[in-house]
């Protein structure tokens, strides 16, 4: 399926409730990095994604209540469907793929830390996120090098250098 097409299945919502969002949101182009890597996955069916642009607070809040951790994280993903929706729906249907919530403050420091363009790095765990919701994962080693060359080739058609290599 072209990214024309794709362009017409994908819908990105996006919402924040932290002041420091409000002029980075604008930075990149989300719908552009969806479209993207539903093609690259060759996803073909209507979806909706929701973002959520917060603190690290709130980051750590959910991240304590999902996944026992008490940290923040830079961003997590929360799928929301599964393959028996995807045979129970019917195809003219909007599947919603879940949630995917960013935390400022460990985004900006790990974008410094690691000397990387601040919207590059945001454009990266946002492709990062959304293939999570599409059931990719990095728990095994096959797997994640499976996910890793996903994200640098999505990553590479915006001119958007490896994000594993290191930055000088």
């Amino acid at each position: 399926m072209d990214s024309d097409s794709i362009h017409s299945l994908v819908r990105v919502e996006c919402d924040t409730d932290e002041d420091d969002w409000l002029s980075r949101q604008s930075l990149i182009d989300l719908d552009a990095f969806a479209i993207k890597t539903l093609s690259h996955v060759k996803w073909g069916r209507r979806c909706m994604v929701s973002v959520l642009f917060t603190s690290d607070a709130h980051v750590q809040e959910l991240n304590l209540t999902y996944r026992q951790k008490d940290n923040p994280t830079n961003v997590l993903s929360f799928p929301a469907y599964d393959d028996e929706l995807l045979r129970i729906l019917p195809p003219s249907e909007e599947i919603p793929l879940g949630d995917i919530v960013f935390a400022f403050e460990t985004i900006q420091h790990e974008a410094l830390a690691q000397n990387k363009v601040f919207n590059h790095h945001l454009a990266h765990l946002f492709v990062h996120g959304l293939l999570h919701l599409l059931g990719y994962d990095h728990e095994i080693d096959d797997e994640a090098a499976q996910m890793e060359r996903a994200e640098v080739e999505i990553l590479a058609h915006f001119s958007i250098p490896n994000p594993y290599e290191a930055n000088e």
